[in-house]
């Protein structure tokens, strides 16, 4: 049933909760202090009399007769001296009434001060009696003072009936304005609200409203307003993405039918069509590649790159990677040449940072210059691996632009690439928990990975 109130009401009811208990609690403060004044007030005055008639019965004269007076009566009280065994010496009480302590009391009284509430003969309603044992010229006695406890009972009732008639109307009138109060603190959540239901993906800048106040409600529609910041920031990369792979798919689609329809051609000779067909081959593979290589791209967007980690010795990594490019560098007439101290170890995913190498020194091979140079260090707990070219580099600027997706110089923008090796390059390092990074500190074209020689970070 609670569970389908609004938070408005279950704000009411939380606050009509508490001031139930606070109420309840001051209630019974208040009554128990007063209780205990009164009874404190009652106790005095026992004590003033007592003390009295203590006086009287040491001193010479007839009790009885001097008893009678008003300083040992009052208005619901009474006094009475006993002997020890319970006879009536004097007594403010009509002729006849007994001693106001039973058997059992008389003799707690006879050896010490005795102070009950009991029902007295000759007394409206209770009373509290304050017995003495004391002395006197016939011997020993028990001085008994006593008043009515009436007056206390009706006090006590009378504040308890005004807090059950004016707890409640305290309740209603704090209920009405713990809701008035719970409305207003959650109108910024009600503006929130609605904003939210109408903010769409095809309309981008749309924020949620902020109270003026600093407080709570202020930090979530900021931190619910970085949430879209991001969202939408992920949406236009996707965006981007999409478009810039569709862009990259469209040229060797278009290159292999052109291929495939003059291939249909009766006119085409032998060789004309073998070429056809060699290229067509290519577009094919320049596909698989691309489509292999938005595949690396996508799962690292989604931070599942997969990695398999294993002790590399890094001098035979760069010196088998260089061996795989060195007949493609010959026929340029350049050299690959790998530079690696002994020992040089690292735990690395050896078919990745083959493929990162692979996209660095293909990219120096398609637009450096010279010969390429693979070289390996440590640093501060990284392993540094640099490729190096006697190139002209990338234009002013553009080092931070290099390594993001389908991102090319504009030199490059004929070699053929989809702008996706760099990128890939980014991935596999962030991956290992590290970077990659163009040197600016080098003297030729370098590019550089840095990655953890124990693993990834965590």
């Amino acid at each position: 049933m609670l569970g389908r109130l609004s938070i408005r009401a279950k704000l009411t009811a939380a606050f009509a909760a508490g001031m139930i208990v606070v109420l309840a609690l001051a209630g019974w403060f208040v009554y128990l202090r007063v209780s205990s004044g009164l009874t404190e007030t009652i106790d005095d005055g026992l004590e003033a009399r007592v003390n009295d008639l203590a006086t009287l019965a040491a001193g010479p004269g007839d009790p009885p007769r001097r008893l009678s007076g008003g300083l040992f009566e009052g208005e619901g009280g009474f006094s009475q001296i006993l002997g020890s065994d319970g006879t009536v010496i004097a007594t403010t009480l009509k002729r006849g009434t007994g001693p106001a302590l039973d058997p059992a009391q008389l003799d707690r009284a006879a050896s010490e001060t005795l102070l009950i509430d009991q029902e007295v003969s000759g007394i409206e309603g209770g009373a509290r009696v304050l017995a003495r044992p004391a002395g006197s010229p016939d011997g020993s006695v028990i001085l008994v003072a006593g008043a009515s406890t009436d007056d206390r009972s009706e006090a006590l009732a009378g504040i308890a009936g005004a807090f059950l008639i004016g707890a409640p109307l305290a309740l209603v009138l704090a209920s009405g304005i713990g809701y008035l109060l719970a409305a207003r603190s959650l109108a910024p959540v009600e503006q929130m609200r609605r904003r939210a239901s109408e903010i769409t993906l095809e309309r981008s800048g749309e924020r949620l409203p902020l109270p003026r106040a600093e407080d709570e409600i202020h930090r979530l529609g900021e931190t619910l307003n970085t949430m879209l910041d991001r969202i939408e920031a992920s949406l236009e990369r996707q965006r981007v993405f999409v478009a810039d792979a569709s862009h990259e798919l469209r040229t060797p689609l278009a290159v292999l039918r052109a291929e495939l329809e003059l291939a249909e051609r009766s006119s085409r000779t032998p060789q004309e069509l073998e070429a056809a067909v060699r290229s067509a081959a290519e577009e094919v593979d320049r596909l698989s590649r691309l489509a292999e290589d938005l595949l690396v791209v996508a799962r690292s967007d989604q931070g599942r790159l997969p990695i398999k980690q294993e002790r590399v010795d890094l001098g035979a990594l760069l010196a088998r990677v260089g061996e795989r490019f060195g007949r493609r560098a010959t026929e340029g007439g350049r050299e690959i040449v790998v530079d690696v101290p002994p020992h040089l170890e690292a735990e690395l995913d050896v078919l990745r940072i083959e493929q990162a190498l692979g996209n660095l020194i293909d990219n120096a091979l398609r637009h450096g210059a010279g010969d390429v140079r693979l070289s390996a260090q440590r640093d501060d707990g990284f392993a540094l691996v640099e490729v190096s070219d006697g190139g002209p580099g990338f234009p002013d600027g553009f080092e931070t632009e290099a390594f993001e997706r389908f991102t090319r110089a504009d030199d490059g923008r004929t070699g053929g690439g989809a702008g996706l090796g760099l990128a890939i390059v980014q991935a596999i390092a962030a991956a290992h928990g590290g970077r990659a990074s163009v040197a600016s500190d080098a003297p030729a074209t370098t590019l550089r990975i840095a990655v953890p020689l124990e693993g990834p970070a965590e």
